[in-house]
């Protein structure tokens, strides 16, 4: 009896340690992009900071950064992506259609979106709240003197709920005038149709800096009235996929904490003798990219392609641009932030 028990621990220690090695298997969705040689994102219309055209028709921001990040690890080329300008209605369709691969779009991590669209939320890239914008002239300095107030919005979105919670939870009557597209919302801000314009805080001073005639006739309010962690999204049922996207992004978040750079990781590759930066870069005998389904060097190609997550911010919507946000909750967790990613190991 103790001989046979003996032999079944054995067993069973064994199938461990060989599923633990084993490599990942391509999913549907990886498999797809792999074949096509190319990663589909869906993106936000114009967005500056996180996704927006220039006039040459190229996009950057720090939701195309990642997206250049996965297919660098992937497809090993930042550019193989085809960029898919959706709006906040489109962009759910969009995913569990198959029209794109990621959903990269300043998205609000939610219990319903998560639980039941067939999506799977796989990180957050931006932690983020609600908050107001508006002229100047009106002298208004907080949310709560918006009573009865018109309140541009856009439709299909975390803001328009969260809008009338606040309304009703501080009995304020907002008036909502609701459109589908950015564009329309700010247009309309713009002319003087509402009284304020509600969205996340940094696209407020994203919309602020670059659409405004006068951004400094315009004034965001201090409140923050919502938690909106913003991050990627893939279809459910390709877990292999959803791994890679997972961790692309938290490898970027790991090379800022053990100061990888895109100027400096070629020669950290060479000469680090710390185990985390070897393990992150592909060096020694550790093959982390081997339960992902990819070579050693995945996550070096995505910190080449578009750097840490700090160059990143402070790239795009850092003090130094235009939209001039400070780094605050989304800085590394060893400097006051929320910023944490589990060990990559």
């Amino acid at each position: 009896m103790k001989l046979n028990a003996l032999k079944l621990t054995a067993l069973t220690l064994g199938t461990t340690a060989a599923l633990l090695a084993a490599p990942a298997h391509a999913g549907k969705d990886l498999d797809a992009v792999k074949k096509r040689g190319e990663l589909n994102c869906g993106v936000n219309t114009g967005l500056p900071g996180f996704s927006a055209a220039d006039s040459q028709g190229k996009w950057s921001g720090m939701d195309v950064d990642l997206c250049r990040s996965v297919a660098a690890a992937i497809l090993g080329n930042p550019d193989k992506v085809r960029y898919v300008p959706l709006t906040a209605q489109q962009r759910f369709t969009a995913l569990q259609s198959g029209e794109i691969d990621v959903l990269a779009r300043n998205t609000t991590w939610t219990l319903t979106r998560d639980a039941s669209l067939g999506l799977t939320f796989v990180g957050v890239n931006f932690y983020d709240g609600q908050g107001f914008m508006v002229p100047k002239k009106l002298n208004v300095k907080s949310a709560k003197q918006l009573k009865g107030a018109t309140v541009c919005v856009q439709s299909g979105t975390t803001t328009e709920l969260n809008l009338t919670d606040y309304s009703r939870a501080n009995n304020l009557n907002i008036k909502p005038v609701v459109f589908e597209k950015l564009e329309a919302a700010l247009a309309a801000y713009s002319s003087g149709r509402c009284q304020a314009y509600t969205t996340d805080a940094s696209g407020l001073a994203s919309s602020r800096a670059k659409d405004m005639a006068k951004p400094d006739d315009h004034v965001i309010l201090p409140e923050l009235i919502s938690k909106e962690p913003l991050g990627p999204a893939v279809r459910r049922g390709d877990e292999d996929f959803a791994a890679i996207v997972k961790w692309v992004g938290f490898a970027l978040i790991e090379a800022e904490e053990y100061g990888v750079t895109q100027a400096n990781v070629d020669q950290l590759k060479g000469s680090s003798t710390n185990p985390s930066v070897m393990r992150l870069l592909g060096m020694g005998n550790e093959d982390t990219g081997k339960l992902l389904g990819l070579d050693k060097e995945w996550a070096y190609r995505a910190i080449k392609a578009v750097g840490n997550y700090g160059e990143q911010f402070e790239r795009h919507v850092g003090p130094k641009t235009a939209i001039a946000l400070p780094r605050g909750v989304n800085q590394l967790w060893t400097k006051g932030g929320v910023l944490y990613a589990p060990p990559i190991r």
